[in-house]
């Protein structure tokens, strides 16, 4: 009997790409939260008053700010956590990721070293 193939994905690839969505959607969410003032329609018929639509953007303004943040930090530590501690030993050129170029820790070159 063949075996079967899982129709979904893993839960971490789907809550990354879950995330990823959400950052791809947040400027969107942004640009109709900065226009919904323009539809504010006071009961005299005028605009809405100036000092409730200028809080209004600066909470949403902040609110956004925190959000893309914590997306950000979300995505970035995904990607970090999966080249720092991924499978090991793929490091092809032998640097040891700090940019030096120098191999291992002990500043000697490594084979395929540029200097």
């Amino acid at each position: 009997m063949a075996r079967r193939v899982p129709i979904f994905v893993e839960r971490g690839t789907y809550r990354r790409r879950r995330v990823a969505d959400a950052a791809r959607l947040l400027p969107v969410v942004g640009v109709i939260l900065f226009l919904l003032p323009l539809l504010w329609v006071g009961s005299d018929g005028e605009s809405g008053r100036t000092a409730w639509v200028m809080s209004y953007i600066f909470v949403v303004w902040a609110v956004l700010a925190v959000l893309s943040g914590v997306l950000s930090r979300y995505l970035v530590s995904e990607d970090d956590a999966r080249h720092r501690g991924g499978t090991g030993g793929d490091d092809v050129d032998g640097d040891d990721g700090d940019g030096d170029d120098a191999g291992g820790d002990d500043g000697v070159p490594s084979e395929g070293a540029r200097w």
